[in-house]
């Protein structure tokens, strides 16, 4: 199969129950509508992370689009995957900048660099895996190790919406009607909306706020004159990496997590296509290694691939990679609307916090979630200590320093991990 060179397959073929294969697709029209639902799927967590960090949200879809294309291009168009926003960036993104929770990041500059640094990793892990395979990763690092680092990183960020994004006792209260609305969306509907519970919850609670603060006067109302002046077509703000050796060392590890969530995911298609991706598995990670490392270079997000899509390959059993070559395309073009980055601007802080007591307790339970698909034995001591410390050390942001570096709980716990299970896994 070469580049943009898939067989055809009629829509009665769906209808049969039959499958989409990568090497497949549909006729154009209903592929480029494919492609605009998977943008719509990644939509709401690749608006969200850049949010959180203050990045600039168009730049980031921009960039996702950006990265979905390059992805597409080292994989040689053979696997099917969207990257965006990664959200394993977001707490030491905040440790390295000291961003406080709202507006644009004053010291983006270095994030970018750190970014820009775990791609570099990220790259030469999947040169590695390229040329020796994939089962030194997973001897370093098993479900007990990579689910113990994912849910250090939703447990991490805990603190920011409830201590950081709620002024006063009416925002404590939005945030509240926020999550509520979120979990109503996820509980009660069906289909495309369940699909977007997250986006869905934040429609909801905005207008609910938008009512109770520009119309009956209870809050701070929404200014909306930023929407109304932002023009429909221009430039995103990008930013330019500024290389500093703290934030360098604090984001570059992020790396084994995009390496842990990358392998899950090829894996998963995998399971799903009856396709054998293994073999791709090192290019896979270079692609979003170069991708993280393009988007860093211009004022994006680290970027990964993207659960959310992979779910929509579930529920479509449509795996054609020609659906993320036009997905990505589409990302691409809304980058560059000022329109749409001021529509995000105007989303209240205390929403925002409700959200991401929504997003960052998702993050915890998917690490959860890898012990229970993995059936991780913690009657085994070894497991259990792993990730008992591994837990504790993140959400305590335990730190350590070594002169002028200090390793916050992230780094601490991602590291502790993997040290602790090479230590306690003896035989016998």
């Amino acid at each position: 199969m070469g580049f943009m060179n898939w067989q055809e397959k009629s829509a009665a073929v769906l209808q049969q129950g039959g499958v989409i294969a990568p090497d497949e697709r549909l006729p154009w029209p209903q592929t480029a509508a494919m492609g605009v639902q998977h943008v719509i799927a990644m939509f709401g967590a690749t608006v969200l992370a850049p949010i959180l960090m203050g990045f600039d949200p168009n730049v980031a879809i921009l960039m996702s689009g950006v990265g979905t294309l390059i992805f597409f291009l080292v994989t040689g168009g053979r696997v099917p995957s969207y990257l965006g926003s990664s959200f394993a960036f977001i707490g030491v993104v905040i440790a390295a900048t000291g961003y406080a929770g709202k507006g644009p990041n004053a010291n983006i500059a270095v994030a970018l660099g750190g970014i820009i640094a775990c791609g570099l990793v990220y790259t030469l892990i999947g040169a590695l895996v390229q040329s020796i395979g994939t089962g030194w990763i997973e001897r370093f690092m098993p479900p007990v190790v990579t689910g113990s680092v994912v849910a250090v990183i939703g447990l991490n960020l805990a603190g920011i919406p409830i201590k950081n994004m709620a002024a006063s006792n009416f925002d404590s209260w939005m945030q509240v009607v926020t999550f509520v609305s979120v979990g109503l969306v996820a509980v009660l509907t069906r289909g495309m909306v369940q699909r977007l519970l997250i986006l869905v919850g934040l429609i909801v609670a905005s207008i609910i706020y938008t009512v109770l603060t520009n119309g009956m006067g209870l809050g701070k109302p929404i200014d909306f004159s930023i929407l109304a002046n932002a023009a429909w077509v221009g430039m995103p703000n990008f930013a330019a990496p500024v290389f500093d050796g703290n934030a360098m060392l604090l984001i570059a590890p992020v790396a084994i997590i995009l390496v842990a969530e990358n392998l899950g995911h090829i894996k998963a298609v995998t399971a799903m296509t009856g396709r054998d991706l293994d073999r791709y598995m090192g290019r896979a990670f270079i692609g979003d290694g170069v991708a993280t490392m393009v988007s860093g270079g211009v004022g994006g997000t680290g970027v990964t691939t993207y659960a959310e899509n992979i779910g929509v390959m579930a529920a479509t059993k449509i795996y054609s990679t020609a659906v993320f070559f036009l997905a990505g395309v589409f990302a691409l073009v809304l980058g560059f609307s000022p329109k749409f980055g001021a529509l995000i601007q105007t989303i209240p802080l205390p929403v925002m916090g409700g959200v991401s007591i929504v997003v960052f307790g998702l993050i915890a339970v998917a690490g959860a979630k890898i012990w229970v698909d993995n059936k991780v034995d913690f009657s085994q001591n070894k497991n259990l200590i792993v990730a008992a410390i591994t837990l504790i050390l993140g959400t305590g942001d335990f730190t350590l320093k070594f002169g002028q570096f200090a390793l916050g709980g992230i780094g601490t716990a991602t590291f502790g991990a993997i040290l602790l299970y090479a230590l306690l896994n003896r035989k016998g």
